[in-house]
């Protein structure tokens, strides 16, 4: 500051100063006085004087800090809880399912935010569009829980080793009606939204092999060229009488075949659930973008298909299993499974084939020896 001047340090601590300051300034809450006058006893009086402004700044700050602590009984600084219903609701929308779940388990108020059925109902719908057209909520879920439930059973990975009970009694019911949620994405675009209901309590369907067509014959041209590989299948099926679902593909292609013959590639979403695989299937034409056919069929454990009563007893067990995983390691662990699968069944293919060969040369002996034994009686008579 100039000679005569005032000036404020630390925010108006020190007030004004007298003709023998020249300048002053704060380093780490300690005041720093720079005299310059040719009176020693200005200079002492000057200091003194500094030294009490400071002590009183310090002692101000001090009591600031203790109204404000909350172990002296002061006011806390504002918490996430203080802040408006409204601008809570809107921030916990921007997370995802797994975090959000688990923020509704944080406290009791959360809780009750974390419930919201729209902002539920707007995770499904950015996961799985096509969930708005599905016709009917299950009666058990029906009001504010329905999507909630369905995001629990639907997101994660069911349980590998969910098989059907070897017991009648323990065996949960088979559904009599199945609703397929169908979303095919490429390269983080839906290009296939669908909604297959499917009756399922028909001798026709129970005894004939498990399959169930989101997409047959019509297909349709994606708006550019598909790589199958990019490809990203959800298949959610839901029994609308137990309110149960399960998602039935892998989310990734857990395998990619083309045929040379006919051009086509046949993308595999397949989830394996001990003894039986769910084989989600999609077929298409890379070199135009056509997609031909999207279906799920149910494998037992040789390759052979399952009948329609068997896949329900499966698909029954998947939804009343625990859930296991989720995100890209469940997805790996999934291509993992497939792969065991597979190789599982062609060990037992070729099993199968060396223990047939064996048949038939025994078969082949024992016609020779049958033979040769008649040309010896007729030589001998």
């Amino acid at each position: 500051m100039e000679d005569g001047g005032t000036a404020g340090v630390g925010g108006g601590a020190l007030g004004c100063l007298s003709a023998g300051c020249r300048f002053a300034r704060c380093l780490d809450n300690k005041y720093i006085i720079i005299i310059l006058t040719n009176s020693q006893a200005a200079q002492r009086n000057e200091l003194h004087r500094c030294d009490e402004l400071a002590s009183t700044s310090h002692l101000q700050e001090n009591m600031t800090d203790r109204e404000f602590s909350p172990a002296c009984g002061g006011q806390a600084e504002t918490a996430i809880d203080d802040l408006p219903l409204d601008v809570l609701s809107l921030v916990l929308r921007r997370l995802d399912g797994a975090s959000l779940a688990a923020l509704g388990c944080a406290s009791s108020g959360f809780h009750g935010l974390a419930a919201d059925a729209d902002t539920w109902r707007g995770l499904c719908l950015a996961l799985w569009p096509s969930v708005a057209a599905v016709p009917l909520e299950p009666a058990c879920c029906r009001g504010d829980g329905f999507h909630r439930a369905l995001f629990a059973d639907a997101f994660p990975f069911p349980a590998t080793t969910a098989t059907p009970a070897a017991t009648t009694a323990a065996a949960p019911a088979l559904p009599g009606r199945l609703v397929s949620a169908v979303d095919l994405h490429h390269k983080g675009v839906c290009i296939m939204s669908r909604v297959v209901d499917t009756d399922a309590s028909t001798p026709w369907f129970l005894g004939s092999p498990f399959r169930v067509d989101a997409l047959l014959q019509e297909g349709f041209t994606a708006p550019s060229q598909i790589a199958p590989a990019e490809l990203a299948l959800s298949w959610v099926l839901l029994d609308p009488a137990s309110g149960r679902a399960v998602n039935a593909s892998s989310r990734r292609p857990v395998s990619v075949d083309r045929s040379w013959l006919t051009g086509e590639t046949v993308a595999r979403f397949t989830v394996v659930l001990g003894g039986v695989a769910l084989d989600a299937a999609v077929t298409c034409d890379d070199r135009y973008g056509h997609v031909r056919e999207v279906s799920l069929c149910v494998e037992d454990a040789d390759g052979g298909g399952v009948s329609g009563r068997d896949g329900l007893a499966a698909l029954a067990a998947a939804m009343a299993a625990p859930r296991r995983g989720r995100g890209a390691e469940a997805e790996a662990r999934a291509a993992r499974r497939y792969a065991e699968f597979v190789k599982g069944k062609s060990a037992r293919k070729e099993w199968k084939a060396r223990r047939e060969g064996l048949v038939d040369l025994c078969c082949s002996g024992v016609g020779a020896a049958a033979f040769v034994g008649f040309l010896v009686m007729l030589t001998c008579r």
